[in-house]
């Protein structure tokens, strides 16, 4: 499945996955469930759902600095 992951305030990936679930598409663009968290529909998605949508929002919730 291709995914579109917008990253607010950074940048947008296009990730294909076979299947996986919401945790399995933040490791693809390099973060984890610990710094941040998966939206679709505007709606927080529990990490370990098996992906549904097409599109999905992150928001980096901890940031290194």
């Amino acid at each position: 499945m291709r995914v579109t992951v917008d990253v607010v305030g950074e940048e947008t990936y296009d990730v294909e996955l076979a299947d996986g679930t919401y945790a399995d598409l933040l490791d693809a663009v390099g973060l984890s469930t610990h710094e941040a968290s998966v939206l679709v529909e505007g709606r927080p998605v529990p990490e370990d759902q098996p992906i549904e949508s097409s599109t999905v929002t992150v928001l980096r919730l901890v940031r290194g600095g």
